[in-house]
């Protein structure tokens, strides 16, 4: 597999950074304020208890830290205050503790604008924008947003998707976001998309748009992969949920070799160093090969 780099400069601004992810990946952390996410050991409800796993995570590399306060899949109703409730002292903290960028994994407007008052500097929104003040609270803010496609909405199963060409069709969509998003005030370089991998997708369907991620890159914005423990790594190698770091270590490489440049995981220190690796090998057989011409 060749890897992909994109033609030119690939910008991300982060709040007062500014990247350049053409051959570069960070890593984003998962921070649960949740009892009851997918992933039971990223679930971390006690505020102590996230405050101890922030720190290891940050000491074990991670670029940015994504604090969620709701899971994404079907469960008890949590109203708005009590997201608000989770999440903002835990991006106040975080955001006084550390100088790592902040994401708020979030698809309520009310929600995502409290937390960049408090310091956090990107919404991760998986329901595609539904809120129509999500992306004008992020242009006031001066805020980047994550565009992730979903074929329904959060927190409703959807057990049996169907797509035409699912590639195409999250292409599309994705498309269709990034020009919403700077039509709304959002900066070009302040947009992430990500294809929403086990999100209203079949195991095939998500390992298709993973092997196709170089596709998806070709659209123009930085490519988040959110492969980490993901169930259709479990349906195709008969894993259980804490059985699964291998095999998400091992979609990262391919999603990097693909074009992915933002890696939203669990296992922040064995996937930096997957990618640093990758980085290296690649970077010295670049290097080997220009000697090789010049010679």
């Amino acid at each position: 597999m060749r890897p992909y780099v994109a033609a030119g400069p690939l910008p991300l601004v982060l709040g007062a950074q500014r990247l350049d992810l053409r051959t570069r990946a960070l890593v984003m952390g998962v921070l649960n304020r949740t009892p009851d996410s997918f992933y039971a050991p990223a679930a971390t409800f006690a505020f102590g208890a996230l405050l101890r796993r922030a720190d290891l995570l940050v000491a074990q590399g991670a670029d940015i830290l994504d604090i969620g306060g709701v899971k994404a899949g079907p469960g008890p109703e949590v109203s708005p205050l009590e997201e608000l409730e989770r999440v903002v002292p835990v991006v106040e903290e975080l955001h006084r503790r550390f100088d790592v960028p902040l994401s708020v994994d979030t698809w309520r407007a009310e929600v995502a604008g409290a937390c960049y008052g408090v310091g956090a500097v990107v919404g991760n929104d998986i329901s595609g924008f539904a809120d129509p003040d999500y992306l004008p609270t992020a242009a006031r803010a001066g805020a980047t947003v994550v565009a992730t496609h979903i074929r329904l909405r959060p927190r409703v199963a959807d057990p049996q998707p169907v797509y035409t060409d699912v590639t195409a069709t999250v292409r599309d969509f994705l498309s269709e976001r990034w020009l919403r998003a700077q039509a709304a005030g959002v900066g070009a370089e302040h947009v992430i998309i990500d294809a929403g991998l086990d999100l209203g997708k079949t195991t095939a369907h998500s390992a298709t748009l993973l092997r196709e991620s170089a596709t998806l890159a070709q659209i123009g914005p930085p490519l988040l992969l959110s492969a980490s423990n993901k169930g259709f790594l479990g349906d195709l190698f008969s894993l259980a949920i804490t059985d699964r770091r291998e095999a998400s270590l091992a979609a990262a490489a391919v999603g990097i070799l693909g074009g992915c440049r933002v890696l939203r995981v669990h296992d922040v220190l064995g996937t930096v160093r997957v990618r640093d690796v990758l980085a290296r090998v690649l970077g010295e057989a670049a290097a080997a090969g220009t000697e090789r011409e010049v010679a």
